[in-house]
């Protein structure tokens, strides 16, 4: 593996069966998106790249209102997705589309999965610089996010079409997709709806 790798977000949906605006809902001490975006920023790569679409420009402005409390915050990218009704598909090549061209791999994480531990994120990143076409971490078996793609995916995560995200390129994979345990449930949490959102804050999840 050469050259950098870079993180993509995908917070492009409208949360319909959240009610909307599932991405600014509360969550600790911000709102839901802050989750991933931490994670994204705690990544070993150069940017961190947000896809937007319903709420743009809210999604928008609540990524750059995260970024400019860090001291790292100069990482964040954003993008529209301007087909993002076309389902997770359009969100996702549009983010990879803005990637800087030297990118040696991308990691994929998802706006509405809020407690990704941040430890697992050097194995993924380690998993691809030994050779593995991508990383993906496991929780009992589960396989969870975010996954980390290398270069060589990235065509084939640009040319899916509508509502699915990358399973049917991970799956042909086989020996090539690196398994990383993960250290917590994290990778498996992802808030659909307020009832969740709430069971989640009870349980306490921490990554």
């Amino acid at each position: 593996m050469s050259g950098p790798l870079h993180t993509v977000v995908l917070a492009a949906g409208s949360g319909r069966r959240f009610g909307g605006r599932k991405l600014l809902a509360p969550w600790r001490e911000g709102v839901l998106l802050d989750g991933a975006l931490a994670a994204a920023f705690a990544a070993p790569v150069d940017t961190v790249t947000v896809a937007t679409g319903a709420d743009a420009d809210c999604v928008q402005a609540a990524a750059r209102a995260f970024a400019d409390a860090r001291p790292d915050g100069a990482r964040l990218r954003v993008v529209h997705a301007a087909n993002y009704s076309g389902g997770l598909s359009q969100s996702l090549g549009a983010a990879i589309a803005a990637l800087p061209p030297d990118s040696a791999g991308a990691f994929v994480f998802l706006g509405d999965m809020p407690d990704v531990p941040h430890a697992v994120l050097p194995p993924l990143a380690e998993a691809l610089a030994v050779g593995a076409k991508a990383a993906a971490p496991f929780y009992r078996g589960r396989r969870g996010h975010p996954v980390l793609f290398a270069a060589s995916l990235l065509p084939e995560l640009m040319a899916l079409e509508g509502d699915q995200g990358a399973r049917a390129v991970l799956d042909r994979l086989g020996p090539a997709l690196a398994r990383i345990e993960a250290p917590s449930a994290g990778v498996l949490l992802d808030i659909d709806t307020p009832s969740q959102l709430a069971a989640a804050t009870n349980r306490g999840f921490a990554g």
